[in-house]
């Protein structure tokens, strides 16, 4: 199944809701806010993702390979994870290797069910099938998150 790579009408103001109810301490099943600096201006970019661990390590995914989140990511190679007042410096790794990305997308599913609905509306996927999942994995950007390497300026002694 093939996408037209455009964000639909419906995911800003998705996103926002989910940021504000974030903020307000609402918990979203795995939902984490990933803040990134932007590209061209360096301000913090946040969107909605959820983690979730493959074989010990940890993943975000991007639904549209080019998002603005995840060229940020690719540009920046670091990032903030928060839920609720806890929150993580990450680096992000894009996954490059396909047989990687598609256990990652194998596990969605399994792992993070109540993400399955996004990827149906975006029309990666048609159900929530594992086997669906890993035959999207070349449309998506998967990156591994680790403990962050970089530090912020203002966090430096």
């Amino acid at each position: 199944m093939s996408h037209t790579g455009t964000l639909p009408g419906w995911l800003k103001p998705a996103n926002r809701l989910v940021k504000l109810l974030h903020r307000l301490g609402v918990p979203l099943g795995t939902i984490h806010i990933i803040t990134i600096p932007g590209r061209t201006t360096g301000e913090p970019r946040s969107t909605p993702v959820s983690p979730l661990t493959v074989d010990g390590r940890r993943y975000v995914i991007a639904g549209l390979a080019d998002s603005s989140w995840a060229r940020n990511a690719r540009a920046a190679g670091h990032g903030r994870l928060t839920r609720g007042r806890a929150h993580e410096d990450v680096d992000l790794v894009e996954v490059t290797d396909p047989a990687v990305r598609r256990r990652v997308m194998t596990a969605f599913p399994t792992e993070v069910p109540h993400g399955v609905q996004f990827f149906i509306r975006l029309g990666i996927v048609e159900g929530a099938e594992p086997a669906q999942f890993a035959a999207a994995a070349d449309e998506v950007a998967v990156f591994e998150t680790r403990p962050a390497v970089h530090r912020p300026a203002a966090a430096q002694p």
